[in-house]
């Protein structure tokens, strides 16, 4: 007897099995099926079987977090292990503003909270407005400039359209939802005031839970989630561990910024949108920008919920572990940034043993001010709160290290309709994707296999290709000035050898000629090298290590009375070009201008610098 395979859900196995098990019989043994009214009933079977199993098996996906596909499977997974994924980003810039007036009387002078504010990318204005009031006092002169409680004249404005939403609470017996129908909601800038009663002025302020350390049945807490529609709910608790409840009667108002997230990025100039009335008389203030409109995001993504919601439910909102820091920084700033990376004072090179280390990769045009402000938040607040008393936070700046890459590769013209220059174009636009879509983060491993498996696949052209890197970090020196420096890589560095120069570096002025820092064959020594009457000028300027991939100058300086660019880059030839993995604050970057691409017809080399 034919037995039906289950696990196939092709539509044309399961009409094969179906005439299988239907030739197995005795009444159909010698049944044409082909051009038959049967053949239609099995295809409407097969059809129907097909996409029952499609059914089942996406649905049995959608209720596993890492499998499921609908970003409201995954927010309600997420949700499960109390992950709520962040919302739309509002644009924020920094700006200051003052105006100029005539009044030697007035005092002082107040900018109200939510006053607008445009600013354009092309044809597109958004509107920025403030989010909380701002005073100024006059100077004597009638000129006043507006300042935050702090003192400080560098005010905050943010990207996206004040909305309120009002809820009268029902009876207790009665569901209670609060949702928000707008999709664009910046979860940050959520507002929530509890009235007695819908004619009340007196209001009790909920705080999103999320900034709330210790909770207990009389916290007057909220939860803001995202629902399936995309929209947002808010929810309180029920006199329990989630604290009180609005009463009916009571009256909702919840106050928000629709942004358009990272639409509003990168604006550099603003204007007013209305006057100031001072002593009776309107003035439009004037808006300096100090840094331009940056931070706006969209929601976050599915890849990223899925990544941070186990390690986040892991950490329990407690930072005792390096990944609880990693985790939890990650999704209190996600605003901010790109990337977190986090390790114990024991794996830190030196080791200092009572830290904890964090190295914060922010995003693109996050000001000074802003990082700075990221920081002791994160030293000052979430780390006293959630940390161990005993454990020390200190900041290390992330450091690129940039990679440069040779790529050679024989080329079959005949294989191919297209041209060398163009085999060429498209091994380097493979190769600027391939560190954009894998590497720029911490931790990620640069795998030399897995670049060289994609320029094989571009064209069967490419008969066979290889590819050699360095590894270049950058350091600025301080000119006519002896000095010691210690410039650390993040893997081992190659052995020095007789026919290959591991360490070299970029051209400077070194006692008026120009040189580079290179090793001697088969030493470590560092020694300065006059590359145009091609000399050594000083035989032992410091030396490398193989053990711990660090390069040390010493006495390095004096002489030095210029260099090329921003800073000296030095290149090292790593121990292992198969796989470079950084560890701690390292990030892998591209050098464009150091990398090439060179192809070989008939034995005859043409080469191309990466230039994109």
């Amino acid at each position: 007897m034919a037995v039906i395979t289950s696990t196939s859900l092709d539509f044309d196995q399961i009409k094969q099995a179906l005439k299988t098990k239907l030739q197995s019989s005795s009444e159909f043994a010698d049944y044409d099926f082909e051009a038959s009214g049967l053949s239609n009933i099995l295809d409407v079977l097969a059809y129907n079987t097909h996409i029952n199993g499609l059914i089942a098996n996406i649905a049995t996906n959608e209720t596993f977090l890492n499998s499921a596909q609908l970003r409201s499977s995954v927010v309600s997974h997420a949700e499960t292990v109390g992950y709520f994924p962040s919302s739309k980003t509002a644009s924020t810039a920094e700006v200051s503003i003052s105006i100029a007036t005539s009044d030697t009387v007035t005092t002082t002078a107040t900018l109200p909270v939510f006053s607008e504010f445009t600013g354009s990318i092309g044809d597109t204005t958004y509107t920025f407005q403030t989010t909380e009031a701002f005073t100024a006092t006059n100077d004597g002169s009638g000129n006043f400039a507006f300042t935050d409680d702090n003192g400080l004249t560098t005010l905050k404005i943010k990207e996206g359209t004040r909305k309120t939403k009002s809820f009268i609470v029902g009876d207790s017996t009665e569901e209670q939802i609060y949702v928000i129908p707008d999709a664009n909601v910046d979860k940050t800038t959520l507002q929530v005031k509890v009235f007695d009663t819908t004619t009340s002025s007196a209001f009790t302020t909920y705080t999103d839970v999320q900034n709330v350390v210790r909770i207990d049945s009389t916290s007057t807490v909220f939860i803001v989630r995202e629902t399936p529609n995309g929209f947002f709910e808010v929810i309180f608790g029920e006199g329990n561990v989630l604290g009180q409840s609005p009463s009916a009667g009571n009256k909702i108002e919840i106050t928000y910024i629709a942004s358009n997230g990272a639409d509003a990025n990168d604006i550099t100039s603003f204007s007013a949108v209305a006057d100031v009335t001072i002593a009776g008389t309107d003035y439009t203030p004037s808006v300096t920008t100090v840094t331009n409109s940056a931070g706006g995001d969209e929601k976050e993504s599915i890849q990223s919920i899925k990544r941070n919601a186990p390690l986040v439910f892991a950490s329990q909102q407690r930072m005792v572990t390096a990944e609880d820091y990693k985790a939890i920084i990650g999704q209190r700033f996600t605003q901010v940034l790109k990337d977190v990376s986090a390790w114990g004072g024991e794996d830190n090179v030196p080791a200092e043993y009572g830290k904890v280390y964090v190295s914060l990769n922010f995003k693109d045009s996050i000001s000074s001010s802003v990082q700075t402000a990221t920081k002791n938040n994160i030293a000052n607040t979430l780390t006293k709160n959630l940390a161990i008393m005993s454990i020390d936070t200190e900041f290390v700046d992330p450091s690129d290290t940039f990679v440069e890459l040779i790529v050679d590769f024989d080329f079959d013209p005949d294989l191919t309709g297209v041209t060398l220059d163009t085999t060429q174009n498209n091994i380097k636009n493979t190769l600027a994707t391939f560190f954009t879509d894998n590497l720029g983060t911490f931790n990620s491993v640069f795998r030399q296999s897995a670049i060289l498996t994609e320029i094989d696949q571009l064209s069967p052209a490419i008969l066979n290709s290889s590819l050699s890197a360095k590894l270049q970090v950058r350091f600025v020196p301080t000119l006519n000035t002896i000095s010691n420096y210690t410039i650390d890589f993040p893997v081992l560095i190659a052995s020095p050898d007789d026919e290959t120069r591991i360490v070299t570096s970029s051209r400077f002025t070194f006692d008026g000629k120009t040189c580079i820092l290179r090793n001697r064959l088969s030493s470590n020594v560092i020694e300065v090298f006059d590359t145009v009457n091609n000399t050594v000028i000083s035989d032992n300027v410091g030396s490398y290590s193989t053990t711990d991939g660090t390069i040390t100058l010493t006495g390095f300086g004096a002489l030095l009375s210029a260099f090329i660019g921003d800073a000296i880059q030095i290149s090292v030839i790593p121990k292992n070009q198969q796989t470079i993995k950084p560890l701690r604050n390292y990030i892998l970057k591209l050098d464009q201008g150091k990398t090439v691409a060179r192809g070989t017809i008939d034995n005859q080399n043409t080469s191309t610098s990466l230039t994109l």
